[in-house]
């Protein structure tokens, strides 16, 4: 007997989409309405036997799953999310999973009672099994920063492995070579594909990094604590790449409690460009992270998805990243004292 997953293949569409047009509720344009009714002719879905599965009506709800708000990024993009949601008419659910995998799953649990319209998640891992359950309830995902690939094609990030070639390729050009890396948290994606960035642009340049620190706990203290630690087994680097701006910012103040110079003695950059990239002396060289660009463009992307249409494209060049030049970054010093600015 033919199943609803069976209509919503055929028809090109999703499982909510579906079941709006079994239950009369909920918006679905025309055309995709007759996708959906034509293939429940062809398969002979009965809807009756399904449609009690399924979600009666829309919540005007979405879920905002993130891995935690007391980190910058993910608090400014909760803002973007919750005002754009606001303003479309619908109410954000804000979940914080504190970067545990069993809280993901809890939540995820009681999304399903409380049956939302759509989920976006940044989630803890690439582990998709907790989200499956609210695919197979039919409920809209999408993934941002990061991805679930078994779970849904739909995931608005920037290219983190780019970023970070672009941090390394700015240092090599100001002719460092002893360059250390520094970040958290180590299971986190965009961290993973920072460091792989990172490695491969100075691979291009014929280096490997002259250290590596990789935290599993993203806070200022704990990112000055390791490079403390690195500082203390002897490594001097001319540059620090931080994976993120709070590393980077820790970076700096470890450099400066053990009397090194920012940027004369050492380089540093970071990556995201919050507000305390512009608020720390010198003012940081980082990577700008279009993170409400990303906000907005998943908002849109789910909407879509719950009125049962195609996602859109995001604007060219609105989740590029850029490099932002400030005054952490100079070039090497040589013996004889000369340098050269690096802006």
């Amino acid at each position: 007997m033919a199943g609803i997953r069976d209509v919503a293949r055929l028809s090109g569409t999703s499982i909510a989409t579906v079941s709006r047009v079994i239950n009369n509720s909920g918006y679905v344009s025309a055309g995709v309405r007759k996708k959906v009714e034509a293939a429940i002719q062809e398969t002979g879905f009965q809807p009756n036997a399904g449609a009690r599965l399924i979600r009666m009506q829309e919540s005007r709800m979405v879920a905002l799953m993130l891995p935690a708000l007391d980190v910058h990024f993910f608090g400014i993009l909760a803002h973007e999310i919750e005002q754009e949601l606001f303003a479309r008419g619908y109410t954000a659910m804000i979940c914080s999973t504190a970067e545990n995998p069993e809280s993901e799953a809890r939540y995820v649990a009681a999304l399903l009672s409380q049956k939302v319209d759509g989920v976006l998640v940044v989630s803890v891992t690439e582990d998709s099994h907790a989200f499956q359950r609210l695919q197979d309830a039919g409920i809209p995902i999408v993934a941002i920063d990061r991805q679930l690939p078994d779970v849904t094609p739909h995931a608005v990030k920037a290219d983190h492995r780019q970023g970070m070639r672009m941090a390394a390729e700015h240092l090599l050009a100001l002719d460092h070579r002893e360059i250390a890396i520094l970040g958290a948290p180590g299971h986190s994606w965009p961290i993973q594909e920072r460091l792989e960035g990172a490695r491969e642009a100075l691979a291009t340049a014929g280096i490997a990094p002259l250290c590596i620190g990789i935290g599993e706990t993203h806070s200022f203290e704990a990112c000055r604590d390791l490079m403390l630690s690195l500082f203390d087994q002897g490594h001097r680097p001319t540059a620090i790449l931080g994976m993120t701006d709070i590393a980077a910012i820790g970076a700096i103040h470890a450099a400066r409690q053990r009397g090194l110079r920012v940027p004369e003695d050492v380089s540093v950059t970071g990556f995201d460009d919050l507000p305390a990239a512009r608020y720390v002396v010198p003012q940081l060289t980082t990577v700008a992270q279009p993170v409400r660009a990303i906000g907005r463009q998943a908002v849109n992307e789910l909407l879509a998805l719950i009125a049962g249409e195609a996602p859109p494209a995001p604007l060219p060049g609105a989740l590029g990243l850029r490099m932002v030049l400030r005054g952490t970054t100079g070039a090497v010093v040589r013996r004889s004292g000369s340098s050269t600015p690096g802006r």
